[in-house]
């Protein structure tokens, strides 16, 4: 095989390349952008129709498949599998680091997006599992809780298995590459991971985090495009959204051929001083000891009612039940999860390349605990002054919600603070960055799965992925706004569930197997030890294999 080195450029790109992958991959992607430029009524039509099968027959799928991965990492935190070690080396980044890149290319910028809004929709339609009426008092606490319920815990989870299943088997393991199929090892087995079902497997999720990630890029673009119209009146139209999509690929690509250190783990920590430093000035400024009550009230419920919510489909027994809560759930729950699934390909992937040498206990506490520290006062403090602004009538959010659109919230509601349009730059500019981290890790996965799992790619892979996703997102905008959006991630996300319950699985049996006997000889030897010390007053060593 020639050195790639000796190459150039092309000859690089060229040779890393794996062509299955790539090429169906690449070829489903611009197939689908062809198509919307040849009947974008047919593109529309066969998305609404794929959505409407996933969400009338998988639903109940998707929520059980998260609420067990959701317990499965709460285990390893607290269990003695937690002490599984990702590889032998120390790791690569700090703490803050680490923490600060998986929080930012995991899925912040969805963060920034819906924390204006979110809590706002629940407020004047709250969730059919709670008797509490719409713009009540108490619907402000039941909005904040769903809220927190969607952006903790469960999103996080599914990005966190597939990171420590990739990492785990591509590190502790000779021979095994940093991708997506690798996380299913101990199913497919070792020796087919260049087979039919691992190529299956990583096809998928180049499909599934282009949809994903070019969901999110679409949400992020429609809120500075939104910005730029509500608060100086530039109304850009369809070729203005293909033209800011396409200025923002250009700066994400920038910092993603700068690499992880340079690029994506810079500003990853810029935009964490950033997020904090707003979410700070909007807690100072506004009703901080309201606050301060909502938060506590709506955490302790969520807390409370973590397995209902997580259960709830509006079906009652033997297949009853309220459609229009049916609707609800799939319009939201649903719609999130399958959105933080079809990005669990690479942000699993991107976790595990950022892991090497923690603990599996590590990467499950910051995956679904330390992001939830941040996530949760973002949501009750942006969420909760939003909630009470609209209730108490300092001002009227939910009006142009109802015109514009979630994009809009933000702007709304920071307009209402003191130095109000200072600080909705400030959110502009979050939106921008967040927009870049997420797009330039994303683009650097998508590049992976399609070179057999190099942690390195050429930078004309990377390049075309950017633009790739940067046209994918800005004919979703064009398409149908939001509503497209919200449609393809659950046809391109739904179907890795069941990818993700496999690796759950397949960690299950590779721990239980391999480690559960280690555990269970140290407390025999632990159990041993203290019988001969009662026993005769000295400690003797238990015997063990080796002896």
């Amino acid at each position: 095989m020639s050195n790639p080195d000796d190459l150039g450029a092309v000859g690089r790109f060229r040779e890393e390349l794996d062509p299955i992958v790539f090429l169906f991959g690449a070829g489903l992607t611009v197939g689908l952008i062809a198509l919307y430029f040849v009947d974008s009524a047919l593109v529309q039509d066969g998305i609404d129709a794929a959505n409407g099968l996933i969400n009338q027959y998988l639903n109940w799928a998707l929520l059980i498949i998260v609420f067990l991965i959701v317990l499965f990492l709460l285990f390893l935190i607290v269990g003695p599998w937690g002490n599984i070690k990702l590889g032998d080396e120390s790791p690569e980044y700090s703490f803050l680091s680490f923490f600060a890149m998986l929080y930012s290319a995991g899925f912040a910028a969805g963060v920034v997006f819906w924390g204006p809004a979110e809590a706002l929709f629940y407020y004047d339609n709250p969730s059919p599992l709670f008797d509490v009426a719409g713009g009540s008092s108490e619907a402000m606490v039941i909005a904040v809780q769903q809220t927190i319920f969607h952006w903790a815990l469960p999103q996080l989870a599914v990005f966190t298995i597939m990171g420590i299943a990739i990492g785990y088997f591509a590190y502790n393991y000779e021979s095994v590459p940093l991708r997506v199929s690798s996380a299913l090892t101990p199913i497919l087995g070792k020796d087919n991971l260049d087979g039919v079902g691992a190529k299956i497997v990583d096809i998928i999720a180049v499909f599934a985090t282009i949809g994903g990630v070019a969901t999110s890029l679409g949400f992020i673009g429609s809120q500075f495009i939104t910005g730029l119209d509500y608060q100086w009146g530039i109304d850009l139209g369809d070729t203005g959204v293909i033209l800011v999509v396409t200025a923002m690929t250009l700066l994400f690509t920038i910092s993603m051929v700068l690499g992880v250190d340079k690029g994506i783990r810079r500003l990853s920590n810029f935009n964490m001083i950033m997020f904090v430093a707003l979410m700070a000035v909007a807690f100072v400024v506004g009703p901080s000891v309201f606050l301060v009550l909502l938060g506590t009230q709506a955490l302790g419920g969520m807390i409370t009612d973590f397995v209902s919510m997580s259960l709830f489909t509006g079906a009652g027994a033997m297949g009853g039940g309220d459609p229009a809560a049916t609707e609800w759930m799939n319009a939201w729950t649903v719609f999130y999860w399958a959105w933080a699934l079809s990005w669990s390909p690479f942000a699993g992937l991107f976790i595990a390349r950022i892991s090497k040498g923690r603990t599996v206990r590590e990467v499950a506490f910051t995956g679904i605990g330390a992001t939830s520290a941040a996530t949760i006062p973002w949501f009750t403090i942006v969420g909760g002054s939003a909630v009470w602004a609209q209730h108490n009538g300092t001002a009227d959010i939910l009006g142009p919600l109802g015109e514009i659109g979630a994009s809009v919230a933000g702007y709304a509601l920071f307009e209402t603070f003191p130095f109000g349009s200072v600080l909705m730059v400030v959110f502009m500019l979050l939106v921008t960055t967040f927009f870049i981290t997420s797009a330039d890790s994303s683009t650097l996965a998508v590049s992976m799965m399609t070179t057999g799992g190099k942690a390195e790619p050429s930078n004309i892979n990377r390049v075309f992925w950017g633009v790739v996703l940067g046209m994918f997102a800005a004919i979703l905008m064009t398409l149908g706004g939001v509503n497209a959006l919200q449609d393809a991630v659950i046809i391109t996300g739904a179907p890795f569930a069941f990818v993700c319950f496999a690796a759950l699985l397949g960690l299950v049996r590779e721990f239980s197997s391999k480690y559960g006997r280690v555990l269970l000889q140290e407390e025999t030897a632990i159990v041993g030890s203290s019988e001969s010390t009662d026993k005769s007053g000295t400690a003797t060593r238990p015997s063990t294999d080796d002896d």
